[in-house]
């Protein structure tokens, strides 16, 4: 592979929660791009998370090496403070204490979060819980690798989030957790502007995950099937459409100027030219504006 076509090579990458969906996809075109990527969750071969989910981390690493990265699997709960300081004492130790990329891409709110209730009449638990899970994990993790990257004064650090700006997102514990990981990105690039660190957040748009595609009863094969319960999934992207997004962002020498932005899949495209691996340009932006919502 030239440098050209690897442009990440020799780069360490921490993409946390990259079991499967978004986060899978950029670990993976991470180590497309030639990077050194650990890969982290709590789904294994040897146990499920409780998202219940046949995908695992161990996967992810495979795929990682496979696109001509080198993926590393470690079983980590971002929700506890001592594996994630294992996680970056790993880090440390094995990479000299280089990091140069984490994407943060925690959720697991799935099954906790109650569409089409009341904040009041849903559990509160599992409202916190959504808290705890993809945002105080974020938090926690950005926390122990802002250190690394300060001290070489290069880095970026990746938020995902759904959605660009600060609407309700039709639950409000689901809101609170994607608008607050966004907010977190936008304060972690004031903070660390003086320091040589970038930090932005992405989203991507209607996202044809596994678990998505599962939802719907279709595979990636038929997935245009499921415009018969949906007719907007018409316009969903494949997680390697952000993934080549980030990727880009890695890649790009004058990504600073983009630190503290909420961004997106489809602007990223616009911005950087690249199309989804099934070959369509989605835009989800311009299909919302369009049809108003």
């Amino acid at each position: 592979m030239t440098t050209k076509n690897q442009p990440l090579r020799n780069q360490i990458a921490l993409v946390a929660g990259a079991t499967r969906g978004a986060g899978r996809a950029i670990a993976v075109e991470l180590g497309r791009a030639g990077a050194t990527v650990y890969v982290t969750g709590r789904s294994t071969r040897a146990k499920r998370s409780p998202m219940n989910r046949p995908e695992t981390i161990e996967e992810t690493a495979e795929l990682v090496t496979k696109a001509g990265g080198e993926g590393i699997a470690v079983c980590v709960d971002h929700t506890k403070e001592e594996e994630v300081v294992a996680l970056f004492n790993r880090i440390k130790s094995e990479q000299p204490g280089r990091l140069d990329i984490l994407v943060n891409d925690l959720w697991g709110g799935d099954p906790l979060t109650e569409w089409g209730k009341g904040f009041w009449e849903s559990s509160l638990t599992n409202g916190l819980l959504i808290q705890k899970q993809a945002v105080h994990s974020h938090i926690m993790t950005a926390y122990y690798a802002a250190p690394l990257m300060v001290e070489r004064k290069a880095g970026l650090i990746v938020e995902i989030t759904d959605g660009v700006g600060y609407h309700y997102r039709g639950n409000l514990y689901y809101s609170l957790a994607k608008i607050g990981v966004s907010h977190l990105a936008q304060g972690m690039a004031a903070d660390l502007k003086p320091h040589g660190v970038t930090a932005l957040a992405v989203t991507p748009g209607f996202l044809r995950s596994e678990a998505m595609l599962a939802y719907f009863g279709v595979q990636e094969e038929n997935w245009r099937d499921a415009a018969e319960q949906d007719i907007h999934f018409l316009q969903s992207e494949t997680p390697y459409f952000v993934a080549q997004g980030i990727v880009a962002l890695a890649a790009d020498p004058n990504v600073a100027e983009k630190s503290g932005q909420l961004l997106s899949s489809w602007s990223l495209s616009d911005d950087y030219g690249f199309i989804d691996i099934d070959g369509r340009s989605p835009h989800w932006g311009r299909y919302a504006e369009e049809n108003g919502f």
